[in-house]
């Protein structure tokens, strides 16, 4: 079974699904079933039932109440290859309140700075926003670049991190 919980923030409300007190996915959206249909098929196949998902519930309280670094030990597993997995490790050590270029990133994770684009390409299909903060990765020409829910959530996010 995946439990959803979907919890407002200042800028819209963020849907967490988690599948046994992992997080799956989470993005900032009303209706959790738009992350639903993103996670892999086999997850698809359980029921999506509306719960208490506890620990990660209480993490986005203490972050939105300014303790930045409060979902850094939420449990959270995401499919991909073993270079994306790295990548998303790398983006989990980003420290809030901080910013990485996606080239930077990519040395942060092993990878040569030639995998910029693979950098970009786990950011884009990363499932676990904001737990996977790739909202704290910036290009290199400046800028915010891109974001899956928008340039607000992402500068709302950096100024949040920012301030505290």
């Amino acid at each position: 079974m995946i439990l959803y919980q979907t919890l407002p923030t200042p800028v819209g409300p963020l849907a967490l699904l988690a599948r046994n007190d992992v997080l799956v996915a989470a993005g900032f959206t009303a209706d959790p079933r738009e992350m639903f249909v993103r996670l892999p098929h086999d997850f698809q196949a359980l029921p999506l039932r509306e719960g208490d998902l506890g620990d990660a519930a209480q993490a986005v309280r203490d972050y939105l109440d300014g303790k930045i670094d409060a979902l850094d030990g939420v449990p959270a597993e995401q499919p991909g290859t073993p270079t994306r997995q790295r990548l998303y490790e790398a983006l989990r050590n980003v420290p809030a309140g901080t910013t990485v270029s996606y080239s930077r990133l990519a040395e942060q994770a092993g990878l040569p700075r030639t995998a910029a684009r693979a950098a970009g390409s786990a950011c884009a299909q990363n499932l676990i926003a904001p737990f996977v903060p790739c909202h704290r990765v910036l290009p290199s020409t400046g800028g915010y670049g891109g974001y899956y829910y928008g340039t607000r959530v992402k500068e709302w996010l950096l100024a949040h991190e920012s301030r505290s």
